[in-house]
């Protein structure tokens, strides 16, 4: 039976991680955020959170563009590189061979093995408690057909998708996993 506590209970995962992209004055950043969501539909905006601490932080404020960035299950080893190491010591991009282009729109990073990317535009950074949520336009989307379906749906025959469980974990959502499709009813 569920009771109350007295200390911080955490249970936001398992979930997708997404890698946040930025270049400011000539240098390039890379870092893994687990807290990050599509805020709006359209127009399209979407919102991360940086804690302050982070060297990515000054250079997304800075910047004021970023790319989100979302990588298959057999990236998760750069994934978790990237939310370990810190660009302040380190090019993340470099001893994780992660080959990337510049953006359309922003000349954020775009990952060459991403299966979807979207370059955004910061509109709004706001604090709440130990993190800034970071908020963008997304004003360019990028997409490896070969991964979806017709539908728009992922081809899990083609993609798997990485989910980080905590404690440097992950598991994946593909062909194998469990996938029950409800019908649409009137209520």
């Amino acid at each position: 039976m569920i009771e109350a506590i007295d200390k911080t209970v955490m249970h936001s995962y398992p979930g997708m991680v997404a890698l946040v992209t930025v270049s400011h004055k000539g240098e390039d950043n890379i870092m893994a955020a687990g807290w990050h969501s599509y805020i709006s539909y359209e127009p399209p905006i979407y919102g991360v959170a940086i804690g302050r601490e982070r060297y990515t932080y000054g250079l997304m404020k800075e910047a004021g563009k970023f790319a989100i960035n979302f990588l298959p299950f057999e990236k998760a080893d750069f994934i978790q590189q990237a939310g370990v190491f810190s660009g302040s010591d380190v090019n993340k991009f470099e001893i994780g061979d992660m080959k990337f282009e510049r953006g359309e729109a922003t000349g954020s990073p775009i990952l060459q093995a991403a299966y979807v990317a979207y370059e955004c535009e910061v509109m709004d950074r706001n604090t709440y408690g130990d993190h800034d949520w970071f908020v963008g336009n997304i004003v360019q989307f990028y997409r490896d057909e070969e991964k979806f379906l017709e539908s728009g749906l992922p081809n899990f025959e083609k993609l798997s998708i990485p989910l980080y469980i905590g404690r440097s974990m992950y598991t994946t959502v593909d062909k194998d996993s469990r996938i029950i499709s409800y019908p649409v009813k009137d209520y």
